[in-house]
């Protein structure tokens, strides 16, 4: 048993995280009060760490580790995960996708070689602004259209 430095509530030492420097191995707060402060702290402080977030996933060293990480059969599981999750999730999604997808496959749509709102001729991606319209498609290049899903919400 260990009494916490912050809430003085005596608790057993599986309700600490360890720490080798400490005499007795774990730290001297308990779990719930290293994680409220950790999450007041980024709430005060959330321009700051989306900034240092976004710098580092920007890190070579990290973007090369991922890539390596996609390709083993563990990121494959995961990246299937992820994908059933989201499919669950975003059912009308999937059946607009798929429908899209079929219709440029055929021939039904043909895909725009610029972007609506810029010009920009680099990676155009059709965009539904209503998702139970599959066929009724903006197309946009990366930029704009990640701009546009950080302004607005889509149709469902």
């Amino acid at each position: 048993m260990k009494i916490c430095r912050d809430c003085g509530v005596e608790k057993p030492l599986d309700k600490y995280y360890k720490h080798s420097e400490m005499v007795d191995g774990h730290l001297n707060k308990c779990i719930e009060c290293v994680k409220s402060r950790v999450k007041k702290h980024r709430d005060e402080n959330i321009d700051r760490i989306k900034k240092y977030d976004a710098n580092r996933a920007k890190n070579p060293d990290r973007i090369a580790a991922q890539k390596k990480y996609a390709k083993t059969k563990a990121g494959k599981l995961s990246h299937k995960k992820a994908m059933q999750i989201y499919n669950t999730r975003y059912p009308l999604k999937k059946a607009t996708h798929y429908l899209f997808g079929n219709a440029i496959r055929d021939g039904k749509i043909t895909r725009q070689e610029s972007c609506s709102e810029c010009g920009s001729t680099k990676k155009i991606e059709g965009h539904h602004d209503d998702y139970s319209k599959p066929f009724d498609v903006r197309w946009l290049c990366e930029v704009c259209h990640k701009k546009w899903h950080k302004q607005n919400k889509p149709k469902f």
